[in-house]
């Protein structure tokens, strides 16, 4: 007998696991891009557009994962909107086609970012870069294999070393803010022509980027404690939680180090505490910066294990990945596939080689269509059931399914056309599939 999921995790573990799936090193690297397209303090303003955005796309989070707390996020939404046996069984598969190609390459690309981040404390050369990051992987794969109970108090661990850190910077900052250099704008920052709205739309892309995670509570729908509550109040606990964080720490460097020195910096955190506190300082912040890049590897790779496990449940994926650790109650097969996998691209990839147009296939198969799904559902007149509803319906949704439409249009012609041409192979694959087992959209009437 297959063995169920169980629910385990609290409000704290819920937003811990999603809060340190947003903090990772990309926060720390993207400093410097932003303020690069923006030239100037007024960068903040895309902090604040990245916030916003996220609370919108969060309302639709929300919704969707208190009326479906399954596991698989995406995959569950998709199926119970569009129908299980019909046109809901398609958009799922694409939804798992992409996700086991996105997810190892996302953990990959943590755990690189991780080893070149560690060169700042020690010269490692290329074969040392790749060794770290797949020990890295194999390490997360370890101290995942086991209950989520465990899992969740880890994650609680993990997430008060992220918090400590940010509040150790924002404290240096505020201690040794100098408002002259926080607010140094240089000529014309604020004339809003479209040169100005073009910097910034590119600016929020970055920072969009950073905020990505707050909904890694819903993939794993099947392990939460009441979660008509736990979910919405999770996703909304992290959004603002990180966004006061990064608000004021990115104030917080400014305060202390010019941005135009900003701009330029490879190690911007470590540069800072060097500034403020000394070289010794420097070394600590950048080890809780390795922590917290850990840490985001280890929300991401625990959530994105449960998305094939939901396919597989349900027959719509290989049946491996449904096979549940009959003793730790997890979903053991596709933590040592997706991890495995992991494994392979850290080894094989540069940082650099991580492929937007994965990007923009997950944007048109997961956000764009889960939006339009709920804004469906509210036609259909099922939404007036759900457990939790958003204030302004419609209009978060709507303006969020705008702002993912512009940054998949933004990607470019190349990921653009890499992104459908990735939707349109999987597609190939479904009904090929599909066709030889009866399923929509060659269904047979009973």
């Amino acid at each position: 007998m297959q063995e169920k999921l169980k629910r385990e995790l609290t409000l704290t573990q819920s937003t811990a696991l999603n809060m340190i799936d947003m903090v990772g090193i990309g926060p720390f690297i993207v400093v410097p891009l932003v303020i690069q397209e923006m030239n100037g303090p007024q960068a903040m303003l895309a902090w604040v557009l990245g916030a916003i955005l996220s609370f919108l796309d969060g309302f639709v989070w929300a919704e969707l994962g208190a009326a479906y707390p399954n596991a698989g996020g995406t995959y569950s939404f998709l199926k119970n909107i569009y129908g299980g046996k019909g046109a809901g069984r398609y958009f799922s598969f694409l939804f798992i086609w992409q996700t086991i190609i996105q997810a190892p390459l996302v953990v990959a690309s943590g755990a690189i970012g991780f080893a070149q981040y560690l060169t700042y404390l020690a010269p490692l050369d290329p074969i040392m870069q790749k060794a770290v990051s797949g020990g890295l992987v194999i390490l997360l794969v370890f101290l995942l294999y086991r209950r989520i109970g465990e899992v969740g108090r880890i994650s609680v661990l993990l997430w008060i070393g992220v918090v400590g850190t940010m509040v150790w910077i924002i404290f240096g900052g505020v201690t040794h803010f100098d408002p002259a250099k926080a607010f140094d704008y240089p000529e014309g920052a604020f004339t809003f022509d479209l040169v100005f709205f073009a910097a910034l739309g590119s600016a929020t892309i970055k920072t969009i980027y950073t905020y990505l995670g707050y909904y890694n509570v819903c993939h794993l729908g099947s392990e939460v404690q009441n979660p008509e509550k736990i979910i919405p109040q999770s996703i909304f606990i992290s959004i603002a939680g990180i966004a006061v964080l990064y608000l004021v720490m990115q104030l917080s460097f400014f305060g202390v180090i010019h941005w135009e020195e900003i701009k330029n910096s490879q190690y911007v955190v470590s540069l800072f505490m060097e500034r403020i506190y000394g070289t010794t300082a420097a070394k600590i912040v950048t080890i809780l910066i390795l922590w917290i890049a850990f840490s985001s590897l280890f929300a991401v790779l625990v959530g994105y294990t449960r998305i094939p496990y939901a396919a597989a449940l349900d027959g719509n994926f290989f049946k491996v990945f449904g096979e549940v650790h009959p003793v730790k109650n997890f979903p053991h097969k596709s933590l040592l596939i997706l991890g495995s996998i992991a494994f392979v691209f850290s080894l094989l990839f540069r940082l650099k080689d991580v492929i937007a147009a994965i990007l923009a296939m997950r944007i048109l198969v997961q956000f764009v269509n889960q939006t339009i799904g709920l804004l469906y559902l509210h036609k259909k007149g099922v939404r007036e059931n759900f457990p939790y509803k958003m204030p302004l319906f419609p209009i978060p949704p709507l303006i969020s399914l705008l702002v993912w439409i512009g940054l998949f249009l933004s990607t470019g012609f190349n990921f653009i056309a890499g992104g459908l041409g990735m939707i349109m192979l999987g597609s190939i694959v479904y009904f090929i599939r599909a066709y030889r087992q009866k399923e929509w959209p060659f269904l047979q009437e009973q």
